[in-house]
């Protein structure tokens, strides 16, 4: 497991360096007490799902891994 710091607006990018592979970045929107509030910019036909939601949109696909 990669783990970076980022300040308030700061962000991190994965992939998009040779045009084809999909770009992601994360960005932090908001620091407030205890939480991080987080935006995504992926490509269009890339799903983001919360963790505790992944395992309920798989199943709803008929899919288990």
């Amino acid at each position: 497991m990669l783990v970076l710091s980022r300040k308030n607006h700061e962000s991190v990018v994965v992939g998009g360096d040779d045009g084809l592979h999909r770009l992601f970045r994360v960005k932090v929107l908001e620091i407030c007490g205890g939480k991080v509030k987080l935006g995504f910019e992926v490509d269009p036909d890339v799903s983001v799902y919360r963790s505790e939601l992944r395992t309920t949109v798989r199943a709803a696909a008929g899919r288990t891994t």
